[in-house]
């Protein structure tokens, strides 16, 4: 029965594992196996307690980071037969949480996760350089319908580098979809020197927009403050992001729908700064890129429009 409850149990943290960052912060490298095998409980310890399986008589406890469960041995009776624990906060395998040494010191800072790996979902819209939502007449036809001008990021990949067990750097790698969805009846074009401008659809439309993807990396610094129960964390920092397709799209009244490919002189590159305050997995997060949205030279009416993001953020630990 446990041999196969093992067998279960690590093959399915383990694929939660691989979920997790892996700290760069890291001098110890020497990795440490310890058995111990008595009457009453047989204990597994690999790399310094990162991984521990304990087999007792009345449960069985497997921990694989900061992730474990506890399963009982016993079917019978009322309560959970199966446990899930977090010892970021509340660490039953290490007896020396007081510990002020450097080796302590360096453990707790492998320990530090930041927040960035998960989906993001808000609205997105652009400013002038006075910061003003306002638009100039002229380009009155790039104003946008704000409450369907959405964007949805996917954050897939995660590296946190721990100064302390609460402080410390987060990078990663994200995809950044953009809607901008316009409030006339009209889209945009590229003309023929390169310059935005309004296209007439010549008949009624349903809904228009410019979409765009663009591959994000951040670099923000954490700080993470506990509560009663769990932790407040807060993070702000720098944002990079390369252009990998836009488009256009148009859905005319009656369902006939039209899309188009083109560069529609966006800036290929671009960068911002961005925060995020949240509780836990749960935050709000937002962000100005201080590039504007189409080349300078090439923007609607000569009018730099800076794109911004405001949103709600579900990370993953």
């Amino acid at each position: 029965m446990k041999k196969i409850g093992i067998i279960l149990i690590f093959v399915a943290i383990i694929i939660q594992g691989f979920s997790q960052e892996t700290s760069a912060v890291n001098k110890d490298t020497k990795q440490q196996v310890e058995i111990i095998d008595t009457t009453e409980i047989t204990k597994v310890v690999l790399g310094n307690n990162r991984i521990v399986v304990e087999d007792g008589k009345e449960s069985l406890r497997v921990r694989i980071g900061n992730k474990g469960l506890t399963i009982l041995e016993s079917l019978e009776g009322k309560g959970p037969k199966v446990d899930f624990q977090d010892y970021r906060e509340a660490d039953s395998f290490h007896q020396d949480e007081d510990d002020n040494s450097e080796k302590d010191r360096e453990s707790r800072a492998r320990y530090f996760k930041g927040h960035w790996a998960g989906i993001e979902v808000g609205f997105n819209n652009y400013m002038t350089d006075g910061y003003s939502l306002v638009l100039p007449d002229t380009i009155g036809f790039m104003s946008l319908h704000s409450g369907k001008a959405m964007n949805f990021n996917l954050n897939f990949s995660q590296l946190s580098m721990g100064i302390t067990r609460r402080i410390g750097f987060v990078t990663g790698l994200g995809l950044n979809w953009n809607n901008y969805r316009f409030d006339g009846n009209n889209n945009i074009q590229k003309g023929p020197d390169g310059n935005i401008e309004i296209f007439d659809p010549g008949a009624p439309l349903k809904k228009s927009k410019i979409s765009t993807l663009y591959f994000n990396i951040p670099v923000l610094l954490e700080i993470q403050i506990p509560t009663d129960h769990s932790d407040l964390n807060v993070a702000a920092g720098a944002i990079g992001a390369v252009k990998l397709m836009s488009y256009s799209k148009m859905v005319y009244e009656d369902g006939d729908k039209v899309k188009s490919d083109g560069d529609f002189s966006l800036n290929l590159l671009r960068y911002g700064a961005t925060a995020r305050i949240g509780y836990e997995n749960f935050q709000l997060y937002g962000t100005y890129y201080l590039t504007p949205l189409f080349k300078s030279t090439k923007s609607p009416g000569g009018v730099d429009l800076y794109p911004f993001e405001i949103g709600m953020a579900f990370t993953i630990d």
